[in-house]
This record gives structure tokens, sequence and C-alpha cells, in this order.
């Protein structure tokens, strides 16, 4: 569950731009086709774009555990209930890839442990890679376009081409 929902990875202005608008009276319905190609955009890369806190239950044992979302940046607390465990009661993993992992020493007394994360690719929207900002501007057009049809048919090619090379997918 996210914290934060960060900000827009691309802006509302750049979208206008590349839809040659110039009035306002359609702002609205830009910024909800923004929010729905961030959200198209992370469901098929498999990492969040804007660098955002979210939280996970561990399960109580000690092995390690992988978190949820990519590219963890830093893990900020691991709590039971409004108690903060110590820094000695676990351990934590971040490798170079954006995997998390978070492994507890001492369980005793654990019921329902949460990790507090940051994860996401960038701090701000003109930190997000170009070719996703492209790829859902893009987006943002063929939906802007198509938003009367009754079929507008499958999104740009170009846009899965711009995305594909940051798809991260897990196994199992």
């Amino acid at each position: 569950m996210a914290i934060d929902q960060g900000g827009l990875a691309i802006s509302l202005a750049e979208c206008k731009a590349y839809l040659r608008l110039e009035r306002d009276d359609e702002d609205a319905v830009l910024a909800g086709l923004i929010r729905t190609a961030a959200g198209l955009c992370e469901a098929f890369i498999g990492q969040w774009l804007m660098q955002r806190e979210t939280e996970q239950r561990l399960a109580v044992t000690g092995e390690w555990q992988l978190l949820g979302v990519l590219p963890v940046v830093s893990v900020i607390s691991v709590t039971e209930g409004a108690v903060l465990l110590p820094a000695e009661a676990f351990e934590v993993d971040i490798s170079v890839a954006g995997e998390g992992w978070v492994r507890l020493v001492d369980t005793a007394g654990l019921v329902m442990p949460v990790v507090r994360y940051r994860a996401g690719l960038a701090a701000s929207w003109n930190d997000v890679p170009e070719a996703l900002r492209q790829g859902m501007v893009r987006l943002v057009a063929h939906m802007f376009s198509h938003r009367d049809a009754a079929d507008a048919g499958p999104p740009p090619t170009a846009v899965v081409a711009l995305w594909r090379p940051w798809r991260r997918m897990r196994l199992g």
C-alpha cells in the first residue's frame, strides 16, 4: 500500500504541447489520462516511476523476505505496532538491481512486523527516463484522441517499444 502517490511522471503542459492544445477546458481529462498512463506504465515495467513511501507486512521468520515494489531506494524502518524495532533486530540488503530484502534477526515477541520503505525510479518527474516519459505522452495522446470511440484499438506500438527495455518481471 503506497503511503504517498508521488508526483506526476509527465506534466500537463508536456501533453498539451504534444497534442497541440492551447485551451484549458480539458485539463482535468488530460490529468486523469496522465495518471492512467503512469499506472499502465508501472504495471508494464514492473517498477514504480516516482519515488514514494510504502509499507509491507513481514512474515515472522528469520528468512530473507523480498520487498514487493521495485526499485527499492531505502528502508526507513521496521515496526511492531507502534514500536520501532532497533537496527540490530533486522538486516537489510538492497541489490544493484533495486531488489530490497529484509531479514528479521530477532523474532521473539513479534506478531505483525511492518517494514516501511521508499521505492521508485525517479525523485522528480524530470528524472523519469525519457523513453518512459515519451511512451506515456504517446499513450495519453492515443487515449485522448480516441476517448469517444467505442473501440479505440490497441495503443501505438511505439509505446511498448519505448517501455520494453525497462520491463522487470519476477518469476515465481
